[in-house]
């Protein structure tokens, strides 16, 4: 299979036009008439990432987020980005970022799909056009009300996590909420005036998160990679299904840092 028809898939299943505009999806190294019989899936492209991707002979690297996001002067093994490109490219690995264009089709859904949130609506709208709106989240109702503690052990359950930071009271009884795999920051000010009462997020610094509740928005924290692992089982179930022939691998789900 080349990586031009493996690319074709992806972009079925994620046009790169629903990507915002400082965004960097799409082939980012390599050859689209490179024969792909090997593809590795993970979120980042880290150094083990690519080093397991070489040590399996992989002929391609698909993650969530680009490597690459800012212009590059230069490509050397003097710097951590350069030294990952190098090896790639010696290995003849062919690199794609599926990055914001994934957070508007597929990845609020899969995330809204494990806390079972109903009636939805998008959060925040990124992108208009022929095919409608669409955008970053999703709005809902959760099955029932629940208190925020409640909530939160149905989120650390479904997304497999050890701990989430909560801003505002357990007790609190809930229905209306919003969740938005990734950095959710940018999304607060949307689900406040949608009314919702709780949103589930990732990457809230303190005064965002306590301005949030004085303001009647409760917010779990349950991590950028905590919510968005959920990118690698799903694509590897979707390109063994699209890719015929061709072995999938991923990297484990392996969160970046610890607590002690």
């Amino acid at each position: 299979m080349e990586c031009n028809e493996v690319i074709s898939a992806l972009e079925t299943l994620s046009p790169c036009f629903y990507a915002e505009s400082w965004d960097n999806v799409g082939l980012l190294l390599g050859s689209r008439k490179k024969k792909v019989s090997k593809i590795y899936v993970a979120v980042d492209a880290t150094d083990e990432v690519v080093d397991e991707a070489i040590l399996m002979e992989a002929d391609m690297i698909i993650t969530h987020h680009p490597l690459i996001f800012s212009a590059m002067k230069k490509i050397t093994t003097d710097d951590f980005i350069g030294r990952r490109i190098v090896k790639m490219l010696e290995n003849g690995i062919s690199y794609y970022a599926m990055h914001t264009n994934f957070d508007v089709t597929h990845m609020a859904d899969l995330a809204a799909d494990k806390i079972g949130l109903t009636t939805r609506s998008v959060l925040d709208v990124t992108y208009e056009g022929e095919t409608g709106k669409a955008g970053i989240g999703k709005a809902g109702l959760l099955s029932e009300e629940m208190t925020i503690s409640q909530v939160a052990e149905m989120v650390k359950h479904q997304f497999g996590l050890g701990q989430v930071k909560i801003f505002g009271e357990p007790l609190r009884k809930v229905q209306t909420a919003g969740i938005c795999p990734g950095s959710g920051k940018s999304v607060i000010e949307n689900a406040i005036k949608t009314g919702i009462e709780v949103l589930i997020t990732g990457d809230i610094d303190h005064h965002e998160g306590i301005d949030a509740v004085a303001r009647g928005l409760t917010i779990i924290d349950a991590g950028h990679y905590g919510l968005e692992h959920i990118f690698v089982p799903f694509m590897v179930q979707y390109l063994e299904k699209e890719c015929s022939g061709v072995e999938i691998f991923s990297a484990v789900n392996k969160h970046p840092f610890w607590y002690m």
